[in-house]
């Protein structure tokens, strides 16, 4: 449940998604944003495809090869909303958010605008609010925890997604686990978790719940779901101010865990659990989550 990304956006707290919006599509708010000295926080990466053409640096001094870089980062900003959800995916594949072709794929298979209840700007790349104070966080959100929890997210494997909201990213695992595999949503709002089931039955993923292989339940996502533990890939939708023990031990031996940690400021902790039953942990970026916290905190936030 995103707020907002501060790597990539460079956005405060108590920003609302229609704020953000505003801010990077509005030109008069472009220049703190597109000041060559902040481009490493849009965390640009990766192959152009197409658009590496339009700015050949064959012959360019080194200053003008920093200028043309920056141009392109320019040009894929202003490119963030697309029309449907199969040009929303190549957009992330195009800036090099989405690096795996089957993350691509599970993605394209799972149309956010079912998910999202405000249609087509479910298609722009922000963070959007699902009521009860929480949000589907953005594309590239969901693209980045998916990139990272991929080879934890084979066939046959368990997968458990905390705060699971709208049932998009549990889908996106229940996709890529298959029908092998087990894919489990905790949320505590009854609400959204009722809203979430109506949500996958209208996706691609339906089958994998009517047989029991993607689930959804109204649980504390701090106790995780010992039902189906333990786990190869656990991803948490909230920020905790310590990851919780529960987690720590439902997951698998060789399996990772992909939670944002702290209260004002944040990181997206990535922590593999060793054969010796350690853990190694690195911080993956800079982030801005709702807090994990009890259903009546969250209704009060």
């Amino acid at each position: 449940m995103q707020i907002a990304t501060i790597g990539r956006w460079g956005v405060s707290a108590r920003v609302w998604p229609w704020q953000i919006f505003r801010r990077r599509f509005s030109r008069a708010a472009t220049p703190p944003y597109l000041k060559a000295g902040l481009f490493n926080r849009f965390e640009f990466t990766g192959n152009l495809g197409s658009n590496q053409s339009i700015f050949n640096p064959t012959n360019l001094s080194l200053k003008n090869k920093e200028r043309a870089a920056s141009a392109k980062k320019v040009k894929l900003f202003w490119r963030g909303r697309a029309n449907d959800n199969i040009a929303l995916v190549e957009l992330l594949q195009e800036n090099g958010t989405i690096k795996s072709d089957r993350i691509a794929h599970a993605m394209k298979q799972l149309d956010r605008g079912l998910f999202a209840p405000q249609g087509e700007i479910a298609y722009v790349d922000i963070p959007l609010p699902i009521g009860y104070n929480a949000t589907i966080s953005a594309p590239h959100m969901h693209a980045a925890c998916l990139e990272l929890l991929e080879n934890h997210l084979e066939p046959g494997m368990h997968a458990l997604d905390v705060g699971s909201g709208t049932g998009y990213l549990t889908a996106a695992f229940a996709l890529m686990v298959g029908e092998q595999g087990y894919a489990v949503g905790v949320e505590h709002i009854p609400e959204l978790v009722q809203q979430s089931i109506e949500n996958v039955k209208r996706s691609k993923a339906a089958p994998l719940l009517e047989s029991g292989h993607l689930s959804l339940h109204v649980a504390d996502g701090r106790q995780g779901w010992p039902e189906q533990a333990p786990y190869d890939a656990i991803h948490v939708g909230a920020a905790a101010s310590s990851v919780p023990q529960a987690l720590v031990d439902q997951l698998k031996t060789g399996g990772r865990l992909v939670i944002p940690v702290g209260d004002i400021y944040q990181d997206l902790l990535v922590i593999d659990k060793q054969p010796d039953g350690s853990l190694q942990s690195h911080s993956a970026t800079s982030v801005r989550y709702v807090p994990l916290t009890s259903r009546d905190a969250q209704l009060n936030y």
